[in-house]
């Protein structure tokens, strides 16, 4: 039977944290590199892309085993649940979209998607800033609104992108793949502005 702790281990909190924010830096700016390249190492970035997303897992798993073996936490226990299935959502879409890449016969990247992409390795960037000063609760409005400002861009992205393939193409298969994969990507954006939103809500409750 586990041992209960008594006394906050806030230290390996913040360090899960902030691995499970740079995982989420890493499997973004893979998906990056995947959109520019693809087919071009296609099934070796998915399969770096799927690593990570089972790395976000773990983390995950260890965050929430800390939290029921500890009695003291270092700040409410519902928004470190809520942080980390956050984090660990936006792995989990850039995964599905890659996933969806390369096993539905895509042939073209469109550029929007590329951007979509973009979008996600900056707003990850600005996440990962910002969970490293959760240390200390020191101020991080720089850091979310930015994020909320590419919140924002990803919307719009997203919007363009399907009306564009509806504009462009007949061919119902492409846009069947596509418009599912950047709303996989959007998904993505979304679970970085929730992040975003419990970050904010720990800031406000601890200063």
């Amino acid at each position: 039977m586990a041992r209960l702790r008594l006394t906050p281990q806030k230290r390996e909190f913040f360090e899960l944290y902030a691995r499970a924010s740079a995982n989420a830096v890493e499997i973004a700016r893979l998906l990056v590199q995947l959109l520019e390249r693809f087919p071009d190492d296609g099934q070796v970035l998915i399969s770096q892309i799927k690593e990570r997303e089972h790395d976000g897992d773990e983390l995950t798993h260890e965050v929430v085993n800390l939290l029921n073996r500890t009695f003291v936490t270092p700040f409410d226990r519902d928004d470190m649940y809520r942080l980390a299935g956050a984090i660990d959502d936006v792995c989990d879409h850039v995964d599905e979209a890659a996933d969806n890449l390369g096993s539905w016969g895509v042939e073209r990247v469109p550029e929007k998607a590329r951007a979509q992409a973009e979008v996600i390795l900056q707003a990850t960037t600005k996440l990962d800033e910002a969970v490293r000063r959760l240390d200390g609760f020191r101020d991080s409005s720089d850091q979310l609104a930015a994020l909320r400002e590419l919140e924002d861009q990803g919307d719009e992205l997203e919007r363009d992108a399907v009306a564009e393939l509806f504009r462009t193409t007949d061919d119902a298969k492409v846009i069947i793949r596509w418009k599912d994969i950047h709303e996989r990507l959007e998904e993505a954006v979304d679970a970085l502005e929730n992040a975003a939103d419990v970050l904010e809500a720990i800031v406000v409750k601890n200063r």
